[in-house]
């Protein structure tokens, strides 16, 4: 690294006025998190349980920050990736990481890029009716070109945009249906769901809260090219990272009010297998903002999904790409590569996606509690690797910790109840 480079890393001189270009790779985390698990299962587990899995969306949120936030620690301490890191650290810490990494490519990627076409299919005329199959087609391969044509600078502009458009279009949801009257009928029973039986789901749930843990790898991608084109700091980078985390774990919120102000209690059938409650979701928004709305919000949700689906192709690739350019010991990644993994994620979750036609739940839900299970395995690389770095605080120790027992706990207790070992 120059002395340039390491200047540009450690330098503490701030900039004169807030520059909006320090917003890069903490909110397309936010966008790439801001998928099933806020659309679907944060409205659903409203309009199922009401309030009463809240604390589980914040609780998920809190205990998992400090391995997404040793990311963007150890980037600006050391001015490398924390794949670099893994590396440095074990070849075979590497190789855990790349088998998470090839696995999260295709099944993540196709979840996302499902539930977007699924979006998609609600914003076509009724003339033009399609397949799912054919909208995932479609969604994989403009997302194929539009990134293998080198645009993916363009989402980091409009990913901004997509992700305010949603916020403000969210919490004004959320505020019109709190103030209308309750939709809860008076014989409603409400259904508990600390028990074995809904594990399932509460694991699903906190999968992708905020995101697959693989993304803080991925995120550390981000942040080293941001350091090098914008010369940030890393009271700068916090900003940007604390900022994207704080608005996913605030939608999350917002989206699980809404299943709760609208669906809650009102007797209405609630939808959890195919691409049905895509429907209920854009319904929620128009019964509250008005029928105009319809379009709108159905083009901005899909807008927020089709930017997953690119984050999460671009950034598995790039990191799959990381993986085999270290193991190789080259200098940089080459643009061949990047077009391999590209195509291989985007042909891989089509095929998924073919595997799983018209169980767009199930596939939802395998992906996010794939995604839980292996985020004990990462957080705990991010952790060890952070330690070798940079003197933690006592509090950011037992915060840490405690995450990896809150993790490894209830990964092996939903382990033991799927294989039938407890009880």
């Amino acid at each position: 690294m120059s002395d340039r480079i390491a200047h540009n890393l450690n330098r503490n001189v701030e900039r004169k006025s807030f520059d909006w270009r320090i917003f890069g790779p903490g909110i397309l985390v936010a966008s790439a998190a801001i998928g099933g698990s806020h659309l679907i299962s944060s409205t659903q587990a409203g309009a199922i349980y009401g309030w009463q899995l809240a604390i589980i969306i914040i609780l998920s949120n809190f205990l998992k920050y400090p391995f997404f936030r040793f990311g963007t620690d150890y980037v600006y301490k050391t001015g490398e990736s924390l794949i670099a890191g893994y590396f440095r650290k074990s070849k075979t810490y590497l190789a855990i990481y790349l088998v998470l990494s090839m696995f999260a490519s295709v099944v993540g990627t196709g979840a996302v890029a499902l539930l977007c076409a699924v979006i998609l299919g609600f914003m076509l005329p009724a003339s033009m009716e399609l397949s799912t199959v054919t909208l995932s087609v479609i969604v994989m391969g403009f997302s194929w070109v539009f990134l293998i044509a080198g645009h993916y600078k363009l989402l980091d502009n409009v990913t901004k945009w997509i992700i305010i458009a949603l916020t403000l279009g969210s919490l004004i949801a959320v505020i019109i249906a709190a103030g209308k009257p309750s939709v809860m009928t008076t014989d409603f029973v409400s259904i508990s769901p600390w028990n074995l039986a809904t594990l399932g789901f509460i694991v699903a749930l906190m999968g992708w809260m905020p995101a697959p843990m693989e993304f803080s790898a991925i995120n550390s991608m981000w942040i080293s090219a941001k350091i090098k084109e914008d010369n940030t700091t890393h009271r700068e980078g916090l900003i940007d990272f604390n900022v994207g985390y704080t608005v996913s774990t605030i939608l999350a919120l917002v989206f699980l009010a809404l299943g709760v102000f609208v669906q809650y209690g009102s007797g209405q059938e609630i939808q959890t297998a195919g691409g049905a409650y895509v429907g209920q979701l854009i319904s929620m928004y128009t019964a509250t903002i008005g029928e105009w709305s319809r379009l709108l919000v159905a083009f901005i949700a899909f807008m927020c999904m089709f930017g997953t689906t690119l984050t999460s192709i671009d950034g598995t690739a790039r990191a799959n790409s990381e993986c085999l350019r270290l193991f190789k010991g080259a200098k940089e990644i080459s643009t061949t590569q990047i077009r391999f993994w590209t195509t291989y994620a985007s042909a891989g979750g089509l095929i998924i996606i073919v595997f799983f036609t018209g169980q767009l739940g199930s596939m939802l839900k395998f992906a996010m509690i794939a995604a839980f299970i292996a985020a004990p395995i990462v957080g705990w690389l991010n952790y060890r690797l952070i330690r070798d770095h940079k003197k933690l605080s006592i509090a950011m120790n037992v915060w840490a910790i405690t995450g990896l027992i809150f993790l490894i706990g209830t990964a092996l207790l939903f382990l033991t109840t799927l294989t039938g070992l407890f009880g």
